[in-house]
């Protein structure tokens, strides 16, 4: 029993440490981390879009200070998309074990197997707690601001929306574009359990942003 388990680990198996670093490794480190970029970028996107609705709901009304909605929203949807990875990687691949990172590329049918993507497992969640970590700085930096709009509906909202967006892009980029893996790799229909994944993302996404844009989040006035 210990020599397996000794076996199990990275740095003492040298088979485990040539499946990982091998020549795929740096590309599969990449396509890791872009897909985080992406999901930046689409934050950054609405974050601008937000804010724009949020001006124009200003200049209707200039004489009247408005909450703005916008932050507290967008830290959410961040926060929502960390923790939305970390219920992905927590529930499907740890406690279900359908899928790991890369079982498509690496099945997780031997100890080798099962270690590497252990390992690919460990960096999307290092990937997922520091969206989280940059939501709560971002949380706690809005406690200084009085014009923040701080209704928990946005809150809700935002949460959703990051948890929906999470499902989406990284179904699409992950099942779908580079096929890293599946929702359910032993599964006589997989690509039913990955376009679940993406409805999911959309039911959640639809569900997120409604909350956020509604009418009274941007026309909410600031208490004198």
């Amino acid at each position: 029993m210990t020599t397996n388990m000794i076996l199990g680990c990275i740095s003492c198996n040298k088979g485990v440490q040539e499946a990982l670093f091998d020549t795929t490794f740096l590309p599969n480190l990449f396509t890791m981390i872009l897909g985080f970029l992406v999901l930046t970028i689409l934050v950054i996107v609405l974050s601008i879009f937000s804010l724009k609705k949020y001006k124009r709901h200003s200049a209707l009304i200039p004489e009247i200070d408005l909450l703005n909605p916008v932050p507290l929203a967008i830290t959410f949807i961040i926060i929502g998309i960390g923790i939305g990875g970390f219920i992905d990687g927590i529930f499907l691949h740890q406690i279900l074990q359908w899928h790991g990172m890369f079982t498509n590329k690496f099945p997780a049918d031997t100890l080798t197997g099962k270690s590497v993507n252990m390992f690919w497992d460990g960096i999307f969640h290092l990937l997922t707690l520091i969206a989280v970590i940059i939501g709560v700085i971002s949380l706690t930096r809005l406690l200084r601001k009085k014009n923040i709009n701080p209704s928990p509906k946005l809150a809700v909202g935002g949460f959703f929306a990051g948890w929906g967006i999470f499902n989406f892009i990284e179904g699409v980029i992950h099942h779908h574009i580079l096929k890293f893996h599946n929702v359910k790799e032993f599964s006589t229909n997989p690509d039913l359990w990955n376009y679940g994944f993406l409805a999911s993302g959309v039911i959640f996404m639809i569900i997120g942003f409604t909350i956020i844009y509604n009418r009274e989040h941007f026309t909410a006035r600031l208490e004198k």
